[in-house]
């Protein structure tokens, strides 16, 4: 558990850093996000962030993606 503590969740990062996917917390989004190419050992950057703050815009598996703050919070990387 104490493994967790220095991982960051998706919705964390600062526009134009990279992270690589580990793990997710949800199990039925995990399912949802890993058919639109967030695979565990993708890089995974942090592109665009809207106006208001969500949904944000991520760079994985050679295309943008857009999604909801919770979403991205769902995503652990290394």
């Amino acid at each position: 558990m104490f493994a967790h503590i220095f991982m960051k969740k998706l919705s964390d990062l600062k526009v134009g850093t990279k992270g690589i996917i580990k793990e997710f917390t949800d199990l039925e989004m995990s399912v949802k996000l890993m058919e639109m190419g967030c695979l565990p050992g993708e890089e995974i950057k942090l592109e665009r962030v809207a106006p208001l703050g969500d949904p944000i815009a991520v760079a994985v598996s050679g295309y943008t993606l857009s999604l909801r703050k919770q979403e991205a919070s769902t995503i652990i990387l290394q």
